[in-house]
């Protein structure tokens, strides 16, 4: 069993959903990235996404965006990401997934990069612009160096092709619920909750669901856990407060470990559902 399939497993048997927090690694500086992820897990957080910076974040919207400019004008750099996993796995034993585009993996090399990845206590990777049909080889070095691969699903994605990305999926599945870039909404559309009961149906038995893109608000994360959803992710909303806050580090681990806390909070609606 994988940390990632342990988290779940130990989450299940406390009926809660898993809280998933995405920031971007390097922002506002790589020196503060690991206190702002100690906020996080000192929140609640169960796994935390590490985004590594890339100049052209094509499935980002403006708030992420930001965040990669600021991050890579201050200097950080792919493999800083690996550095700061190693520091906070030091303090805390939770697991850490990487998302990365594809292109910086290449440039270190494939092997090399993913080897260096799990020696810094990565426990699985989301690759948002390598689709399944490229997949072999890193599939393959990623079992090599015993990751979760964690694909992406649509709410484009037909049921053949689910198939397929399910096959290739470890971990959990990160189903993207609405169309678009990503970037925190005020409301998620009765579409959103719908897509999550027609996936997790469909996932039943494989692996986690976990919904990801638009989720802000402590009611989002309780209605998707009551649509089926075993994880949320949520990425922009904290981002946010990081941006609003980058001037002020103790201010925004504050802001971030209160906020985490009011989320997982709503996770356990699952608990309360079944009692």
């Amino acid at each position: 069993m994988t940390e990632i399939s342990r988290i779940f497993t130990e989450l299940s048997e406390r009926k809660e959903a898993a809280l998933i927090p995405y920031i971007t690694i390097g922002d506002p500086n790589t020196k503060h990235t690991p206190r702002l992820v100690s906020a996080l897990i000192e929140g609640g957080a169960d796994i935390i996404e590490l985004g590594v910076p890339f100049s052209d974040p094509i499935a980002d919207g403006p708030t992420i965006q930001a965040a990669v400019k600021r991050s890579l004008e201050n200097g950080a750099k792919p493999l800083d990401a690996l550095k700061i996993a190693r520091e906070i796995k030091e303090e805390h034993d939770i697991p850490l997934v990487l998302m990365t585009y594809y292109n910086p993996v290449l440039r270190v090399g494939l092997a090399r990069f993913l080897d260096s990845a799990r020696k810094s206590g990565i426990s699985g990777m989301i690759v948002p612009d390598l689709p399944i049909e490229e997949s072999h080889d890193y599939k393959k070095n990623c079992l090599d160096a015993s990751l979760d691969t964690i694909f992406l699903a649509s709410p484009s994605t037909e049921m053949q092709r689910l198939k397929e990305i399910i096959s290739r999926t470890s971990g959990y599945l990160y189903l993207i619920s609405l169309y678009g870039v990503t970037g925190a909404r005020t409301t998620l559309p009765q579409s959103a909750l719908d897509l999550v009961k027609n996936y997790a149906a469909a996932v039943r038995g494989t692996v986690p669901l976990a919904v990801g893109f638009g989720i802000s608000r402590p009611q989002h994360v309780s209605n998707l856990v009551r649509a089926g959803a075993d994880g949320v992710i949520v990425g922009s909303a904290f981002v946010q407060l990081i941006g609003e806050n980058c001037r002020n580090v103790p201010r925004a681990a504050a802001k971030l470990r209160s906020f985490a806390r009011t989320l997982k909070k709503a996770t356990r609606q699952r608990s309360r559902l079944s009692s």
